[in-house]
């Protein structure tokens, strides 16, 4: 029996395509084949020569970077991973760091029970690693999301606009980071909105919610309490809520305003409220209005026109007050955007400040050192409200307490150019 040699498995060469004529019946060029694709050797990310790497046609895997800076940055970064190229794990963290990996982990969780020196040994060893912690996991084993909803039912432009807003998150921030936890901000612009935020509330996305700026009767709040979720509210609910809050002392900032106007010789004080479907809105008509009838003063409320917070209202209301009571002598804004619509109103009416007409704010924000003359305004601790609001939510999570807290903060009337330091001036 004869034995054939085996057959030849190598791939032959391809053959060009035998041009066909097209349907124009003109002749078509034929086309040679692609190259075949070489091997080459790549060097690695730390420039050692690494194992040759096939690449395919079609498919090349250089990365293509035409500018220099971009791709200095992206070794940069390549160098900075990690040589197996994933995370690294928390054993290898608590390796780095000479503790166990129990105590490593309750770093990561801001549990009191780690020594200051093993959280710095910890953290250095993190920051050595670049060590991510992973938070799906740990929602896995805890139960909790590690986020915190801030909801803010106020018109985009708005809460940009007012200073009011940035400073409070800077506070709520400052302690949520001590704990690791993210904010999540959340702006419903209409009934719809709130009804599908309260599902996503209510569903365990987030361990807890903090709201602020709150209209009229909102039940929200109730109902996401009703529903088993922690709820911390900025700014004074419904007498019948049982959710926790933390306000500020507006009536009594008022009448501390309106008391110094009365006490640099002004009679015919008007005012520019807040919404009157708002905590904040009605207690400072109320503390203008004690501070009035203290004094023996008339309350006349044609000297009161109703603003939003806005400077645009601010001036608008100013005007409305001028033409209906020329002869008035101090106004009391109660918050410092609409006194700088107030003063612009006036400055445009020759109005002379404070000489003809004494104005004072209510945040002490920074528009009250940038105004012409420099606004006496009313301090409220908005940072500190902020960072109350945390605590009292973040206190609650860790005990497990439905709410029913309360926190009234003080404020302070800070005396500058627009009212006068002494008598009338």
């Amino acid at each position: 029996m004869i034995e054939r040699p085996p057959p030849d498995r190598r791939r032959k060469p391809l053959r060009p395509r035998r041009a066909q004529p097209s349907r124009s019946g003109r002749r078509a060029v034929s086309t040679p084949p692609s190259p075949t694709p070489s091997r080459k050797r790549s060097p690695d990310c730390h420039g050692r020569d690494a194992a040759p790497v096939a690449q395919a046609p079609g498919r090349e895997r250089s990365l293509f970077i035409v500018d220099n800076r971009l791709q200095s940055l992206y070794k940069e970064r390549v160098r900075a991973l990690p040589q197996n190229g994933s995370n690294p794990t928390l054993e290898e963290v608590a390796k780095v760091a000479g503790v166990s990996r129990a105590t490593a982990s309750r770093v990561f969780t801001a549990s009191p029970k780690v020594s200051p020196k093993a959280k710095r040994a910890v953290e250095r060893a993190a920051e050595k690693l670049r060590y991510v912690p992973n938070r799906a996991a740990r929602a896995l084993v805890t139960g909790r999301t590690d986020s915190i909803g801030l909801v803010i039912p106020e018109p985009t432009a708005f809460l940009f606009g007012d200073p009011f807003f940035p400073r409070l998150v800077r506070g709520i921030s400052e302690v949520l980071s001590r704990r690791m936890l993210q904010l999540v901000l959340l702006m419903p612009q209409s009934a719809g909105d709130e009804t599908r935020l309260e599902g996503y509330l209510s569903a365990g996305h987030v361990d807890g919610v903090l709201m602020v700026s709150l209209h009229g009767n909102d039940p929200l709040p109730d109902r996401l309490h009703e529903r088993g979720t922690l709820v911390v509210l900025g700014g004074r609910p419904g007498a019948s809520s049982p959710v926790s809050y933390v306000d500020v002392d507006n009536v009594g900032g008022a009448r501390s305003a309106v008391e110094h106007l009365i006490a640099t010789g002004r009679k015919r004080i008007a005012t520019i409220t807040g919404p009157l479907d708002m905590g904040a809105g009605v207690d400072r008509l109320e503390g203008y209005r004690d501070a009035l009838l203290k004094a023996g003063l008339k309350t006349d409320e044609a000297l009161q026109q109703a603003g939003d917070f806005s400077q645009e209202r601010g001036a608008a209301a100013m005007q409305a007050l001028l033409d209906g009571h020329p002869d008035l002598d101090a106004v009391f804004c109660a918050s410092d955007v609409m006194a700088a619509g107030a003063l612009e109103t006036l400055r445009r009416h020759r109005r002379r400040v404070p000489s003809d007409v004494a104005v004072i704010g209510f945040d002490d924000s920074t528009i009250a050192t940038s105004t012409a003359p420099n606004l006496s305004s009313v301090r409220q601790p908005i940072e500190e409200m902020g960072r109350e609001m945390a605590r009292l939510l973040l206190a609650g999570l860790d005990s497990g307490t439905a709410g029913g807290k309360r926190v009234i903060l003080a404020t302070e009337l800070v005396v500058r150019a627009s009212s006068g330091k002494g008598g009338r001036e």
